[in-house]
């Protein structure tokens, strides 16, 4: 019996299966052989988060990151926040901010992100004023530029900076790009 044929008595032996795939815009398809199937239905195709995540935390003197919900003007004036810096989602507040263009996925090169917003990072904690770095959930971007803030101005390896602002706030995940091209980093330098 030829190896050719010994792979289709095999593949007989499969058995049939059905696989869901969310795309980057959250529609839903179901894959099954060799067709495609899209799912018509109300499902956002990631999970929907409706209690607020308005606590910022600090991670290092003056620096504190958070999720969007911490941008509501109380918590700004509670934590005493005169900064802010938006990554990805441009939302108007009454303090000192900045916004820089960011898109949470593995292929956006950080470099430019971090040329632009760690000196403004910088010249807020030397003023010894309270910043607010945040993007959508607080999650991915916010922990990268937090996580290479510790790494330019604090010195620190990558693994040391991702467990400190992990202990802090243990939501932070950045994506495995973003993991890259951090460990990539020698600490003291940007890129």
């Amino acid at each position: 019996m030829s190896f050719l044929s010994q792979l289709q008595k095999q593949k007989n032996k499969l058995k049939e299966t059905e696989t869901v795939v969310t795309k980057v815009d959250g529609k839903r398809y179901i894959e099954k052989d060799t067709t495609v199937t899209a799912i018509s239905s109300n499902s956002y195709g990631f999970v929907v988060d409706t209690k607020p995540d308005n606590v910022p935390v600090l991670i290092s003197h003056y620096l504190y990151i958070g999720s969007q919900d911490c941008t509501a003007q109380e918590v700004i004036q509670s934590y005493n926040i005169l900064h802010v810096l938006s990554l990805g989602i441009n939302i108007q507040v009454s303090v000192n901010s900045k916004f820089i263009k960011c898109l949470d996925l593995p292929e956006t090169s950080i470099k430019d992100i971090l040329l632009d917003s760690l000196p403004f990072i910088r010249k807020a904690v030397d003023a010894k004023e309270n910043i607010l770095i945040h993007c959508n959930a607080g999650v991915s971007r916010t922990s990268m530029v937090a996580i290479a803030y510790l790494m330019h101005y604090e010195k620190m390896n990558y693994q040391e900076a991702y467990e400190l602002v992990k202990a802090k706030r243990p939501a932070i995940q950045p994506n495995d790009g973003f993991k890259k091209q951090l460990k990539s980093m020698t600490p003291g330098e940007i890129i």
